[in-house]
């Protein structure tokens, strides 16, 4: 078995509206980009403080813009008040998602 696609497997679960994604969020940084795979999630980053909703609503506008997808296509399922989130994109088929976070990880380790 491909160790890379049993790690996206933990990252990556199928949802009847599109793909759950797990995140680990660092906000106040100073760009807002995915960076990578860290444990089981995808590392971004957010230059927006987590108040008020504002990393929340960073996170998916940063995540929408990575997969193609509207903003109004993302959303937060759970962890709205903390760094590990998961996250729902819409219109995107897990397949797509595991190979884009594959070729992210082979960029980046």
């Amino acid at each position: 078995m491909n160790l890379i696609t049993i790690d996206i497997k933990k990252i990556v679960r199928s949802h009847k509206k599109g793909v759950e994604i797990n995140f680990q969020v660092l906000p106040r940084s100073s760009q807002s980009r995915i960076v990578g795979l860290h444990n089981d999630a995808v590392k971004i980053k957010l230059n927006k403080p987590p108040v008020d909703g504002q990393a929340n609503a960073e996170c998916c506008m940063v995540v929408a813009k990575y997969f193609g997808v509207s903003k109004t296509q993302v959303s937060v399922l759970r962890g709205t008040s903390s760094r590990q989130k998961t996250l729902l994109v819409e219109g995107v088929s897990a397949s797509v998602v595991i190979e884009m976070l594959e070729s992210l990880k082979a960029v980046n380790g």
